[in-house]
């Protein structure tokens, strides 16, 4: 069985700019139109200083770069330990 490690740096990048994109947009969405005000309030109370103002969004998408790129880092790392032990093969 041959398996192929994930680069944690690679995928911790890209879930954090996926990630911080999210909560950008919900944050616009919601200051521009009303829209998911509800799911904005819920994650104000993860990520300080976020809301639906340009300066709240500004400020929760940070956390939420931080946070996916940080998450990100976490699967990967826990990929490569799974899929390394998987790998190994038992003596007999």
């Amino acid at each position: 069985m041959n398996t192929q490690k994930i680069d944690v740096w690679a995928l911790a990048i890209a879930i954090g700019i996926v990630w911080g994109a999210t909560i950008l947009f919900l944050g616009l969405g919601a200051r521009l139109f009303g829209w998911g005000l509800p799911m904005v309030n819920l994650f104000r109370s993860l990520y300080l200083g976020y809301g639906p103002t340009f300066t709240g969004t500004a400020i929760g998408t940070v956390w939420a770069l931080v946070d996916g790129a940080i998450c990100g880092a976490l699967v990967a790392w826990i990929y490569n330990c799974v899929a390394r032990r998987g790998v190994e093969t038992p003596r007999v």
